[in-house]
């Protein structure tokens, strides 16, 4: 087969040292040519309805809508573990979590995981679709009455004069008893076949190991994209999304997303899917 394989991911600190070894060729590639292509996430959701990639990360809201192109790795999961996206409001606003009915909110797309989240929370708002890195800005000028912020938003949120009205991965957490709210996921094309995915699988699994073995050299590396952090802010950041949880979503992972999305069926937000993971 063709061993050129493009891995699709945003251009984030996290997901930087995911790849970091395959980035830098730090293992053993076993022959295969990786290719990184960066782009936002609901860029990532959207080219995913094409196949565009052999691999990709998507949202776990946006795998309702491909399973039968794409099926999860096992690894490579970003899961907000009583923590996740945020609403936010200016500071000095009196907006509260039981009132968001009704509001004009930003949203980083419509196949986020955030969108989602908010929409099982509150299902009657006004969705502002607006690009990641514009909605603080949307929110201080007005344009809406709060935004949902994802990525290190969620760390700088106040240095930007915002507030936060609830934290969906705490109330996801609340909610399910303790589950993990599931945010994102690496996916791979089912036509590379049953051979090619279990290779590929193993090796991406070894390519966060490596990372999470060599903590500070694949910092270094995702330092380049992490958009205003110091090392000390990205750290943490990467430690809420690179971490157990990514190396293999484990029972808890696994429920966590089959919930989450019969949930978001049951309230007639994702199509019913079987929720599949590739093999090693």
């Amino acid at each position: 087969m063709n061993k050129h394989i493009r891995i699709a991911h945003s251009p984030d600190s996290d997901d930087a040292f995911m790849f970091y070894a395959l980035a830098e060729n730090r293992i053993d590639a076993r022959g295969y040519r990786f290719e990184h292509v960066l782009a936002d996430i609901e860029t990532l959701n959207q080219e995913a309805r094409k196949g565009t990639y052999e691999i990709t990360a998507l949202s776990i809201h946006a795998f309702a809508h491909l399973a039968d192109r794409y099926v999860l790795l096992p690894h490579g999961a970003s899961m907000g573990d009583n923590y996740g996206p945020l609403v936010v409001a200016p500071r000095g606003s009196t907006l509260t979590a039981n009132c968001l009915k009704g509001r004009r909110i930003a949203i980083p797309g419509a196949w986020t995981s955030a969108y989602l989240a908010l929409r099982l929370y509150e299902p009657e708002f006004t969705a502002v679709m607006t690009p990641f890195d514009e909605i603080s800005q949307g929110v201080l000028d007005g344009d809406v009455d709060a935004g949902v912020i994802i990525h290190e938003g969620q760390l700088t949120y106040e240095d930007e004069g915002l507030v936060k009205v609830m934290d969906l991965g705490e109330w996801w957490h609340a909610e399910t008893e303790g589950l993990p709210l599931p945010l994102g996921g690496n996916a791979i094309r089912r036509d590379l076949g049953e051979a090619a995915i279990g290779e590929l699988s193993k090796l991406l699994r070894e390519a966060i190991q490596f990372s999470l073995d060599h903590r500070q050299e694949a910092l270094r590396h995702a330092m380049q994209y992490a958009r205003g952090m110091d090392e000390a802010r990205a750290d943490q950041f990467v430690g809420m999304y690179v971490n157990e949880l990514t190396l293999d979503y484990g029972a808890r992972g696994r429920a966590a997303v089959e919930l989450f999305l019969r949930r978001g069926a049951d309230a007639g937000l994702v199509p019913r899917v079987e929720i599949t993971f590739a093999a090693e």
